[in-house]
């Protein structure tokens, strides 16, 4: 398996990716929900590799992407520069095999490298293969957002974390 910064040809992919990351239920969006092309997917790809401390990242084997990591931060205004946001998705057949971990630890060496310096997330309470993983990678819980999102019939809570690097 190979990590690196994806590409605006990885877009078909890392959507498949989404949307089957989507079905599990711990994601921003219910499955099917999400309206996106590859067209608009590969403008992102673009625009986020051409800023300073945002990137997307793709995990590959055998020219099929197994997962993507989405890193968002500013460069401006300058008190914020040190931080950026992640948002993580691995293919349910990847699932529990390194994919996820390989993702955080590329993008931290590529954070480190920028001199970012804070990572967040927000991960779904249920979530907890997703919430262990992050424990073990070194985030802290810092706070809950309570009834941040509804799914399936009922509110679910959000845990916030970070890492500093």
């Amino acid at each position: 398996m190979e990590v690196r910064v994806a590409v605006s040809s990885d877009a078909e992919q890392i959507i498949k990716v989404m949307k089957d990351a989507e079905a599990s239920n711990f994601m921003m969006y219910g499955p099917g929900e999400r309206e996106l092309t590859a067209e608009q997917f590969q403008r992102f790809i673009e625009s986020m590799n051409g800023k300073e401390h945002s990137a997307i990242f793709a995990a590959e084997e055998k020219d099929s992407i197994l997962g993507y990591l989405i890193m968002q931060g500013e460069t401006k205004p300058k008190r914020v520069s040190h931080k950026v946001s992640v948002a993580i998705g691995v293919h349910s057949e990847s699932r529990g095999k390194g994919v996820g971990r390989a993702l955080f630890e590329y993008a931290h060496n590529w954070a480190k490298a920028r001199d970012i310096h804070r990572v967040e997330l927000t991960v779904i309470s249920k979530n907890e293969q997703a919430y262990s993983l992050y424990k073990k990678l070194g985030y802290e819980t810092e706070g809950v957002k309570k009834h941040s999102l509804f799914i399936d019939g009922e509110y679910v809570d959000e845990y916030y974390m970070a890492k500093l690097l």
